[in-house]
């Protein structure tokens, strides 16, 4: 779901870098404060992992993609005050070397899929899993919920932002100077292929993962201090 340069306005690019500033200074304070010596290897291995599954991504009709991020299981084994910064590196990256994403919309790009979804897809977890043992079925379920809605949540966000471009950036004559798609066409393009077909995707890897680590790693899914989990 990355969006291309060229997209986005020049002010609904700046709004998101104004919104995403402050989140990611928030974040780095936060996961500088909280995450412990023994898990920077962890975050590293999320940004990569993060980096490397966006990569299979698919084309959508409208301009962006479709692909599965990882955000939720980084938010699950770190916080997703970890998981922002982490999916963040990785859309940088990806923007800077391989062209995929653009700079003028990163912070558009961060919001969706460094912000809505690890947050969104952390807390479904955390509300599905309440009280759950660490070994529970319950909590693969949860993970795989919140992998799919999270991800879908996504998919919405950059859809509705695609599809107010032509009100808020066009001609005297009404031709848009952006994305060309209203929120008719932008929204179904990027929501119905993440329902059908991505956010499934999402739900298996991070279903899995979890299962894995019940059973090969059982402390990496033990409840987070609770600084670890702040709030703004």
């Amino acid at each position: 779901m990355h969006i291309p340069d060229g997209y986005l306005g020049p002010g609904t690019c700046g709004f998101f870098y104004l919104v995403m500033l402050p989140i990611w200074t928030f974040a780095s304070r936060i996961v500088k404060k909280t995450l412990k010596a023994r898990q920077v290897p962890m975050l590293a291995i999320g940004a990569a992992f993060s980096f490397v599954i966006m990569m299979f991504n698919v084309p959508i009709p409208g301009g962006s993609t479709g692909h599965a991020v990882g955000a939720v299981l980084v938010a699950i084994l770190l916080g997703p005050w970890a998981a922002c910064i982490a999916v963040t590196v990785a859309l940088v990256i990806q923007a800077l070397l391989f062209g995929d994403g653009g700079i003028t919309v990163l912070g558009a790009n961060c919001f969706n899929m460094a912000f809505i979804m690890p947050f969104a897809g952390y807390y479904i977890y955390k509300m599905i899993s309440y009280n759950a043992p660490v070994t529970s079925k319950r909590r693969v379920i949860a993970s795989g919920v919140a992998g799919y809605l999270g991800l879908n949540l996504a998919a919405l966000f950059t859809g509705i932002e695609f599809g107010l471009q032509p009100l808020l950036h066009h001609t005297a004559g009404g031709q848009a100077l952006y994305s060309p798609y209203g929120l008719s066409v932008a929204v179904p393009a990027m929501v119905v292929e993440h329902l059908l077909l991505f956010g499934w995707v999402e739900a298996l890897v991070t279903a899995l993962v979890i299962k894995y680590l019940q059973k090969h790693s059982p402390e990496l899914l033990e409840e987070r201090q609770v600084n670890n989990e702040a709030h703004f």
